[in-house]
């Protein structure tokens, strides 16, 4: 099963940007779709964005569409969330998520649809 390891979250003000990072290991992502959840205090897990395997397809969450980019590296088995225009809402634990085999990334998923998650990264926004 693969490994995901997030990176470059962190402290920032309102309308500040933040690009983060989740590097697999121990598998490749070439072939399923890939997501990024979050969790902010208090609520559950929630969906923000996929990418399917070939990068073609991307969905969004309502809450993030039109500020938060998703994208991915087959070679460097490296998918991205750039954000922008951050909000005091989106503090958040956010989590890199890969897909199970039957998920490449062709329509809207759920979390049911991936197999392998990671720790997460911190993101605070101030306001």
């Amino acid at each position: 099963q693969v490994q995901l390891v997030e990176s470059g979250g962190g402290l920032v003000q309102a309308g500040a940007s933040l690009r983060l990072s989740c590097l697999a290991s121990g598998g490749t992502l070439r072939s399923v779709g890939m997501a990024w959840f979050r969790q902010r205090p208090g609520k559950e897990r929630e969906f923000v964005a996929a990418i399917s395997w070939s990068g073609d397809n991307s969905y969004y969450s309502d809450s993030v569409k039109g500020r938060f980019t998703i994208s991915r590296d087959n070679h460097k088995n490296t998918v991205h969330l750039q954000m922008t225009s951050l909000k005091p809402e989106d503090t958040a634990v956010y989590n890199c998520a890969a897909g199970h085999a039957w998920y490449t990334g062709t329509y809207f998923p759920t979390g049911a649809d991936f197999l392998s998650w990671g720790q997460g990264t911190q993101v605070t926004v101030g306001s």
